[in-house]
């Protein structure tokens, strides 16, 4: 009967991001990128300033919400972990090369979703009784549709995508096998750090992914590069491969059994989006926390979310072509099949892969984790916290017993539904969005429930 129900729903899973998800995040994007002027490419230059202001600033303990920095830490511990490492070399698994190519038309035309889903997400934020915000997509959507219902479903739906089923899996499966541990030791501790740092909410999230993620980002992205230098000579023939197969599907070869340019679409614009969640609302979430009283400066920061993001998601899938793993002729899943790629250059990666997915994992499942509490104590303050929990401990240990594909499968419909929902409200709300590369252009006039944006200038 499992077996029966994940069939048929990878078939809706395939069709909605074969069909739709690709049309509505490329006219939505596209839109506003002309409209703006690429804004998310102009802005660049804005984006760094306004990153390394921040850094220049401490947190001060009577300012309402978390300090901008270590809410975009929190954010990019969401958004950088398993998804760019195993997740995102599924797409070359399923849809060839060519899904590289997809995966940076997603982040161009996400970036700008990104900011507008951010702008949206602090704009309409309330201030609540622990000293910081409640924002996101369940607030902006029952503006845009003017229905408190849909805001209803999409808390449920964040309810269900906030347990981070497909990366428990992937942890889980790599620590027991590869260092030979007791699996229902490892879901027991693995269920316990989660609980620990989710409960604690954002402020707690936001200070181990402060610690963590630059960390990561140096060592991992460091690995992916020397792997690239050493085989400079073969990146022109492969890059040339990525955009021919991105139009024409790829041949099958060695293990490979080929693909279509609709394959490589839907898996690459699909793990990117998993990946850097666009559309997709819990980042909007995380970062309406921030304490900055300008949107456009938070937002901004959510624009180089998604470029470094998208970095490590390039650097995967190259080192996966680059060593040429992505032909075997076994059947790999994503994690072996990361840490084969990079035994051919590193040693002892059977210990370090596990401990690596571990750290990254982590970050990824306590933002995750974090985001369903905000959302379940939205559904029913009193009653929604421990109702979560038991909800999340069942799904966590339960999915961990099956393949990493059909937990990603559960993930990716989900948020199928998160994001077509979201992206017709950004929509509808696009005339609320102030694109400026001015700072402070945009002022919060406060009071004791809620912020709004004073200058509600249009695109």
């Amino acid at each position: 009967m499992s077996d029966a129900f994940f069939y048929y729903l990878s078939h809706v899973d395939s069709f909605f991001w074969s069909y739709i998800a690709f049309v509505i995040i490329m006219l939505l994007g596209c839109y506003l990128s002309f409209q703006t002027r690429f804004y998310q490419i102009r802005a660049l230059p804005t984006i760094l300033k306004t990153f390394f202001s921040f850094l220049g600033k401490s947190s001060v303990a009577k300012t309402r919400g978390i300090h901008p920095l270590r809410t975009f830490f929190a954010s990019v511990g969401g958004m950088i972990g398993i998804g760019n490492i195993v997740g995102i070399v599924t797409a070359v698994q399923m849809g060839g090369p060519g899904a590289l190519f997809w995966v940076w038309i997603a982040a161009l035309v996400g970036g700008i979703i990104k900011y507008s889903e951010i702008f949206l997400g602090i704009k309409h934020r309330v201030a609540n009784d622990q000293g910081g915000y409640d924002g996101g997509p369940k607030y902006f959507l029952k503006s845009a549709f003017k229905n408190q219902w849909i805001s209803i479903f999409i808390a449920i739906l964040l309810c269900i995508y906030g347990v981070e089923i497909y990366q428990f899996s992937v942890v889980t499966n790599s620590l027991s096998t590869n260092l030979g541990l007791n699996r229902y030791m490892v879901i027991g501790a693995l269920l316990s750090v989660i609980l620990y740092a989710g409960i604690g909410g954002i402020p707690r999230v936001s200070k181990i992914c402060s610690w963590v993620m630059p960390f990561f980002m140096v060592v991992y992205l460091g690995m992916g590069l020397w792997i690239v230098g050493q085989e400079i000579t073969l990146l022109p023939a492969v890059l040339k491969n990525v955009f021919v197969s991105a139009f024409t599907g790829h041949a099958a070869v060695g293990g490979f059994a080929g693909s279509t340019a609709l394959l490589a679409i839907q898996h690459g614009m699909s793990r990117a989006a998993y990946s850097a969640d666009i559309g997709i609302g819990y980042d909007s979430i995380i970062q309406s926390e921030s304490s900055t009283v300008y949107p456009e400066r938070q937002a901004q920061l959510a624009v180089l979310g998604v470029c470094i993001d998208n970095l490590v998601c390039t650097i995967s899938i190259l080192v996966v072509l680059l060593s040429g793993v992505w032909t075997s002729t076994e059947a790999i899943e994503g994690s072996s099949l990361v840490q084969r790629a990079l035994s051919n250059y590193f040693p002892f990666m059977h210990i370090f892969i596990p401990l690596f997915l571990l750290v990254v994992g982590y970050t990824t499942m306590i933002a995750y984790f974090c985001v369903g509490i905000k959302c379940a104590r939205y559904l029913s303050p009193t009653y929604g916290l421990r109702f979560y929990v038991a909800y999340a401990i069942a799904a966590l240990v339960f999915f961990s017993f099956f393949e990493q594909t059909q937990a990603l499968l559960v993930m990716s419909v989900a948020g199928a539904l998160l994001l077509i929902t979201n992206l017709i409200g950004i929509f509808i709300l696009r005339h609320q969005i102030v694109f400026t590369l001015e700072p402070h252009k945009v002022a919060f006039v406060e009071n004791e429930s809620q912020a709004r944006v004073g200058n509600e200038s249009g695109v």
